[in-house]
């Protein structure tokens, strides 16, 4: 029983990176936002810190700026097998957000900052729901901090190459079976290191290619606090408050793309995505008391996903910008581990978005993304909780970007 428990909450924990990637939508600038989340093959200014560094060597202005954020409104329903029961989650709100300078110092050097948050999100579900053996509600926030520099090789080819280094906070609960008021909290802080290599290549006037990679980023969790409440006939086994350590891994990304100059106006951005979500396939859990009891190796068999990206720009005139986009991301997770926290459905996206330019220098750019993830059967067999899962989640988005 003891293990049991221990080891349905340690898959709970697990899942904090992948609720991030659950909500892995490079909400890392609004411009991108609007054309389908794409970014790799596009000049963006500063903005390219993220997407793309290599771009950033060829950025036309002496100095730019971005600034931005999003409100994530989110809801998951679950309808349990050969039942009429249904569960619906009550998110709060997620606002990831973003800030970006960089400057030339020289023709062919650039050198830029980044402040972003790639993953965070966050589900509430009620606290006596069907599920709540295995989540009750889960919040992960992260902070990639990306120092910049780029490299124009020529006129057409550039290069660049950032240091990241990430900081994040999880927070989880559960209740366990041991009756009313039993449960568990976890929280702990996370750091660790990672990077961002780009190349930006422009073979013609009209076309642009990019490659990107971004690596995968473990979060360290070293020292979390475990809490407890139990009935006092097994604290000896189970203490109340403990300590616990954990390695929980965010995937590396490879991202091409390509981008044309169709018209005078009209401009369409193409790219693929790689997420190597494969490196998430064991996580291993160790605890500061009791640890032989409840140090637990736990199986979570992702494999990798392509996610296609199609986006649109059309300037209406010298100081309306449209776009359009859309995307479909395919869910990373094992058939036979799908839990509560991490609903990663095949998902399916559209795009809008609008700069408005009062100035020649300054943009407000506004931006539209609704992610639709499709209904379909799950289970998660170490606990035999099965259902019906759907998504859903609106995220409207604004900006300013600046440049002289």
């Amino acid at each position: 029983m003891i293990k049991s428990f221990i080891f349905s909450l340690l898959f709970a924990v697990a899942g904090m990176s992948v609720i991030a990637g659950g909500y892995q939508v490079r909400l890392q600038g609004n411009k991108s936002t609007g054309m389908g989340l794409t970014g790799t093959a596009l000049n963006l200014g500063s903005s390219s810190i993220f997407y793309n560094p290599g771009a950033l060597s060829l950025m036309k202005e002496k100095m730019d700026f971005s600034v931005g954020a999003s409100g994530i409104i989110s809801r998951i329903t679950f309808e349990k097998s050969g039942s009429q029961y249904q569960a619906e989650t009550e998110n709060p709100m997620s606002t990831p957000f973003y800030l970006y300078g960089a400057g030339k110092i020289s023709d062919k050097w650039t050198v830029g900052l980044g402040v972003y948050t790639p993953y965070g999100s966050s589900a509430k579900w009620n606290d006596d729901w069907a599920g709540s053996l295995l989540i009750q509600n889960i919040s992960l926030k992260a902070i990639f901090i990306q120092p910049t520099v780029a490299y124009k090789i020529n006129d057409k080819l550039g290069i660049g190459a950032g240091f990241v280094y990430a900081y994040g906070t999880v927070k989880l609960a559960k209740s366990l079976n041991y009756g009313s008021g039993t449960g568990a909290e976890l929280e702990g802080t996370s750091s660790n290191m990672g990077f961002n290599l780009g190349v930006f290549y422009t073979p013609t006037e009209k076309l642009s290619v990019g490659v990107n990679y971004r690596s995968k980023v473990l979060a360290e969790v070293k020292g979390g606090d475990a809490t407890f409440s139990v009935p006092q006939s097994i604290q000896s086994l189970v203490p109340t408050n403990n300590k616990f350590d954990a390695t929980l891994p965010m995937p590396g990304n490879l991202d091409f793309g390509l981008s044309y100059q169709a018209s005078e106006k009209l401009l369409v951005s193409l790219e693929l995505n790689w997420v190597m979500w494969s490196v998430y396939d064991t996580l291993t859990f160790e605890f500061e008391e009791s640890g032989s009891r409840l140090n637990s190796s736990n199986p979570r068999l992702y494999k990798d996903t392509f996610i296609p990206r199609l986006g649109f720009e059309y300037k209406l005139n010298d100081m309306v910008t449209l776009r359009a986009g859309g995307y479909y991301d395919p869910s990373p997770t094992d058939e036979n581990y799908f839990n509560p926290e991490t609903v990663s459905l095949n998902t399916i996206a559209f795009t809008l978005g609008l700069s408005v330019k009062p100035t020649e220098k300054l943009s407000i750019d506004l931006s539209y993304l609704q992610l639709t993830g499709l209904k379909a059967e799950k289970s998660y067999s170490p606990e035999n909780f099965a259902g019906t899962y759907k998504s859903a989640a609106y995220i409207p988005g604004i900006g300013v970007s600046y440049h002289f």
